[in-house]
């Protein structure tokens, strides 16, 4: 099954077939929408020739900062980002032997041990995790047992808070929608 995340069929192909791609573009999802996030891996592959961990996590830090500030620039904090990723892929090449996959199939993990993993990883805090977590349950077949406790709320089936639950336009316009009315909760209480 194929991720329909950015409108962009090359940019979401990506996504579907790279491991390392969809952990990068969960990386890059902050502070820029969701689409552009997740467009990120392919400007990366294409802007450096690659989406290899191991390379990438030894590029030249600048030239790797200057691909990322080409217009239309991977995100908006193109230097602070760059950093970011060659550190999650620095990660990645020396604990996972350049396999981000291995992350969640290393060892048959349950959720919680996968949860743990992702967690450690540089960039990715509780939330970012739990998300990415529901992500690979809901949508790229990820079945340990007790994802969905794990992941909680963002592993709730039907529901409609995150690029989890991003399977169509529809989806997306739901999942944007529910932001918009938690975000005015929060501010009102």
């Amino acid at each position: 099954m194929g991720l329909h995340i950015t409108d962009d069929p090359a940019a979401d192909d990506l996504l579907s077939r790279d491991p390392l791609a969809l952990l990068i573009g969960m990386l890059l999802d902050q502070q820029v929408a969701m689409e552009t996030a997740f467009a990120g891996p392919l400007k990366i592959e294409q802007r450096v020739g690659t989406l290899d961990a191991a390379a990438i996590a030894a590029y030249d830090p600048d030239a790797f900062a200057a691909a990322f500030s080409q217009t239309p620039a991977v995100h908006r904090y193109p230097g602070s980002m760059a950093a970011r990723v060659q550190k999650l892929c620095a990660d990645i090449a020396a604990n996972w032997h350049g396999d981000a996959a291995a992350l969640w199939t290393d060892g048959d993990p349950d959720g919680r041990q996968v949860l743990t993993r992702l967690k450690a990883l540089p960039g990715f805090g509780e939330q970012k995790a739990k998300i990415f977590l529901a992500l690979l349950g809901k949508q790229r077949g990820f079945t340990g047992s007790g994802w969905r406790e794990a992941s909680a709320p963002y592993g709730e089936e039907g529901s409609f808070r995150s690029v989890a639950d991003i399977t169509s336009p529809d989806s997306l316009t739901k999942v944007r929608e529910n932001k918009r009315a938690a975000k005015a909760a929060a501010k009102a209480g």
